[in-house]
């Protein structure tokens, strides 16, 4: 799997994955449990999900990534929000406006200078859209832009032998091998997925708060 796999996603418009609703879990345990309305957010793999706009009405300043042009223009176009679009480097392009920032790039990318302070990062369909032989470098690019901020981490279970992804199942123990080191991991909230993954296979959509350990100047 590779970058045209999702680029081609969006040329073809299947896009299935995409929601046409905010995540249950971000309405009923974000503003509670995470950073205060005026906070930055950053959403990896953002693809033009109505979370952003969720986010955005909260209060919160949001950034994201995504690597589809196609679904950027198409998430400011249904924001009814006209973008200043400026080049950031040979490999990213930005567009902006209306409280949103999105780096229009492959996520590896995308450097903390380019971030700036980010407060909390909202992961709902980044580590489970990636292979896992490329979760580990993932995380630790992750990490490393985001300074080890805050995490609201949003993962789905199920036998991966029985089914192929994505979404990948990411089990309990691929958190604490990824994220362990760094953070205090804490489960939020695990329930079954309805009508299954892909409805077909069973599964558990569970949801992680990830709570740096140290001072991220540290890490």
């Amino acid at each position: 799997m590779n970058a045209e796999f999702w680029l081609e996603k969006w040329a073809r418009n299947e896009i299935g994955f995409h929601a046409q609703h905010p995540h249950k879990g971000l309405v009923e345990h974000f503003s509670t449990i995470c950073a205060q309305p005026g906070g930055h957010v950053f959403v990896p793999l953002c693809g033009k999900t109505l979370d952003i706009q969720w986010l955005l009405n909260k209060g919160f300043r949001v950034t994201g990534v995504e690597l589809s042009l196609l679904a950027v223009e198409q998430l400011f176009a249904e924001l009814g929000v006209h973008p200043v679009i400026s080049p950031v480097s040979a490999k990213v392009v930005m567009f902006e406006g209306g409280g949103l920032k999105v780096f229009v790039a492959d996520i590896f990318s995308v450097s903390a200078a380019m971030l700036g302070s980010v407060d909390i990062v909202y992961d709902r369909a980044a580590l489970v859209a990636l292979p896992q032989d490329i979760r580990v470098r993932y995380a630790k690019h992750l990490m490393a832009i985001t300074r080890c901020a805050t995490q609201f981490l949003i993962c789905v279970e199920y036998d991966q032998c029985r089914l192929s992804g994505p979404p990948f199942a990411v089990m309990a123990q691929d958190i604490a091998d990824y994220y362990a080191p760094y953070y205090e991991i804490t489960s939020i909230e695990r329930e079954p997925v309805e009508r299954g993954i892909k409805g077909r296979e069973p599964g558990y959509e569970h949801i992680w708060l990830l709570c740096p350990l140290n001072d991220r100047a540290e890490k």
